[in-house]
């Protein structure tokens, strides 16, 4: 095995010594809300604001984007477990902000009839608003559901309302 399996194996076993309630935790969120964010392992979502287990969906994916499997995510989040406010966070510095699609294209010796939209963007705050409205221009996203948009800054760890 792998040190860091055993690693992870080792510390499972002290988390699930002290599980308590955890297994009474219901399946939907407590607070109602869903995160999509960035899957940067700089961010950690639930400490910069306040969630603990049980609180929130968080969905992640490269540069928290409004992707096919993160509406998927989101509305099943909303329909079968009564999420009503959603949070599109992305944050400062972001690897798909300094990669085009053919650059990572490139990386798989992807010819152009096999390219990918690997959803990269020039514009972090434009990103936000886009994938904000996407959301809100939905066909299944109902009017009710409350859609914020934040970038986290790696820098300072605050949040900035973008819309």
């Amino acid at each position: 095995m792998s040190e860091i399996l055993n690693n992870f194996l080792s510390c499972n076993k002290e988390y699930s010594s002290n599980f308590g309630t955890k297994k009474d935790l219901a399946i939907q969120p407590s607070k109602r809300v869903a995160i999509l964010t960035c899957m940067d392992a700089r961010l950690d979502p639930a400490k910069f604001v306040g969630l603990v287990e049980g609180d929130a969906h968080i969905i992640r994916n490269a540069g928290g984007r409004v992707s096919d499997d993160a509406v998927r995510s989101l509305l099943i989040s909303f329909k079968l477990l009564n999420t009503n406010e959603w949070f599109v966070i992305h944050h400062t510095d972001c690897g798909m902000e300094k990669f085009s699609n053919d650059d990572i294209d490139a990386q798989f010796n992807l010819a152009e009839s096999e390219s990918i939209n690997w959803l990269t963007f020039t514009d972090n705050e434009k990103s936000v608003l886009e994938d904000v409205q996407l959301l809100k221009d939905h066909p299944l996203v109902p009017s009710e559901i409350i859609i914020h948009g934040f970038i986290y800054n790696c820098s300072t760890g605050l949040l900035h309302k973008v819309c």
